[in-house]
Parts: structure tokens; sequence; C-alpha cells
């Protein structure tokens, strides 16, 4: 596995949350899994798109590590693993959803809404006001 020369060196806590949830894929991940009690990782990777199976494999176990996915591993033939997150993965969700509010209310002219993630509970303004109709 890649180690790099130098540890980070993180000296605030957005720094330090960056780290956890910042990246290409991880918070692709944990909307995935965040839509299901327990997941496997075959259904996460059907539920991602132009992700290896190496990174997704690399990505889960990161987010292991940091405490935001759980892995569980049932001793069963053939073996069994599922993923769900674990309390401070949940309470991520609401952080992601407002930077989702964020960028919807930043970025707005320039987001192409037809091809965006659906995965996630998070709603525009308009979703809002068409679903209160």
């Amino acid at each position: 596995m890649y180690k790099p020369k130098l540890d980070k060196d993180i000296r605030c806590p957005l720094e330090y949350a960056m780290n956890v949830f910042g990246g290409k894929w991880k918070t692709r991940i944990i909307c995935v899994v965040s839509r299901n009690e327990n997941i496997r990782y075959g259904e996460i990777k059907k539920q991602m798109t132009n992700i290896t199976d190496t990174v997704l494999a690399a990505t889960l176990k990161e987010l292991v590590n940091d405490g935001i996915v759980d892995r569980i591993q049932y001793n069963e033939m053939p073996p069994r693993v599922e993923y769900n997150l674990t309390k401070n993965g949940r309470s991520i969700l609401p952080i992601l959803y407002k930077i989702c509010e964020w960028s919807d209310y930043v970025y707005h002219d320039e987001l192409d809404y037809d091809s965006m993630c659906c995965k996630c509970d998070y709603k525009r303004d308009s979703d809002m006001a068409l679903a209160e109709k």
C-alpha cells in the first residue's frame, strides 16, 4: 500500500474533516451507504459509476479506519461482508447536505441537474416547491 514520505500536517479541524471525507469518491460512497441499512460491496459497486475495484476497496478501508463506515464480516461460506454508517458517519450527513445547499445556491446556473447524483436525500428548493404543490 502507498505510504506518503511525509505525514500530513493537519493544523485545524477543517483540514481534519476534509482529510476524512474529502476527495472524489468518499462523499459518494457515504451517500450510497447511507441509503441502506446494510449494503454489500457488490451493491456499492453497482451504484457507483466509473470507480475501479482497487479505488473502491481502498476508499472503503480508509472510511472504516476513520470510523465513518462500519465493516461487518460474517463467518459463513461463502464469506459475506456488509457495510453501514457508524454514528460518526451518520453525523456527517447534515454537513454534506449543507454543502449541497451551498453549492446549489452559489453554482445554480452552472450545475447540470439532469446528470446529478440522485442518491442522497438533498432536495433543491425548486424540487421542494414542486413536491409541496
